[in-house]
């Protein structure tokens, strides 16, 4: 009896060695992150959704792809690059990496989701980590005369980062970093961000589409409140978040008439560009919402509009 029960507990963690081991070849076992601003193109489509995206990009990544792949929004890896980024990943396959699994988010489309930044100046980034790691990050930007309806190549990017950072503090889950936007850029372009670990030789990639437009900061570097307008394309109209996730960018027309500087509930205000922890509560509008997921907020995610942030009280 003990030699069968033996038997059959080796042949059980074989079976478990050989899952986890397939697990980390593929590369699902070791997701680890994404930016969230400005927002990337996995991400933004996770907010909407998996199920049922707002916006035709998304929706479009969705046909081509399934839900899964929104749903591992942090697996854009390569789990062997060791800095051989531009030998493991050809043009046109930036945005995922060069996995099929991702392979609708690197279709060259003028509608995906965007983050609007100022034209010059500080900026501070955020880089949501699910498993935080030593290493560096690069951010590259698309040339003055980028295209977004070719699919993305090496060529297009910068042939140096504008921002450089090894080791960024992290919190919360997020890595906030604070740089310099590239000079000379107006219209829209893309963000491309590579992550690549110290501790293995795994790297993450990451694209946000954004348009610089905005006006440039007067003062201290911007928060991501103060400097993100994050949105769909002008033709969608974004309805509330089916997901486990806030929407990307809930219409304007959704935020209550009142002022939650004027009209709030037993506890302080609602306010834009601040942490917000799990069982935080603030007024807003006259009523009390608590909070149900730690993030830092945004215009546009007020309490009534993103029940995946807060609940009512």
């Amino acid at each position: 009896m003990r030699l069968r029960f033996a038997a059959s507990t080796a042949v059980a963690v074989a079976a478990v060695s050989t899952v986890a081991a397939a697990m980390i070849a593929t590369g699902s076992a070791s997701g680890h992150g994404t930016s969230t601003n400005p927002v990337s193109r996995v991400y933004g489509c996770y907010l909407e959704g998996p199920e049922s995206p707002d916006t035709p990009a998304c929706q479009a990544a969705v046909a081509a792809g399934g839900t899964q792949a929104l749903y591992d929004w942090n697996e854009i890896n390569q789990a062997a690059a060791n800095g051989q980024h531009r030998t493991l990943i050809p043009d046109g396959k930036l945005c995922s990496a060069n996995r099929a699994k991702y392979a609708a988010f690197d279709a060259p489309r003028t509608d995906w989701p965007t983050t609007t930044l100022p034209t010059s100046g500080s900026y501070t980034f955020q880089f949501r980590a699910t498993a935080p790691h030593v290493g560096t990050f690069e951010f590259y930007a698309t040339k003055q005369g980028y295209s977004a309806t070719s699919a993305l190549k090496w060529s297009d990017l910068d042939a140096t980062p504008f921002l450089r950072v090894t080791n960024p503090v992290v919190s919360n889950g997020y890595y906030t970093i604070t740089g310099h936007l590239p000079t000379g850029r107006t219209g829209r372009h893309l963000i491309y961000i590579i992550w690549q670990r110290s501790d293995s030789t795994e790297a993450f990639y990451s694209c946000s589409d954004v348009i610089f437009g905005s006006a440039p900061p007067t003062s201290t570097p911007p928060s991501p409140s103060a400097s993100a307008s994050v949105s769909p394309s002008a033709s969608a109209s974004p309805s509330p978040s089916r997901s486990t996730s806030p929407s990307v960018s809930p219409s304007a027309s959704k935020s209550p008439s009142a002022s939650p500087s004027t009209s709030t509930g037993t506890y302080a205000a609602w306010v834009a560009g601040k942490a917000y922890a799990i069982g935080n509560r603030v007024g807003y509008a006259g009523k009390n919402y608590e909070c149900i997921q730690a993030h830092t907020s945004l215009n546009g995610w007020e309490p009534p509009n993103v029940a995946a942030l807060w609940k009512l009280v």
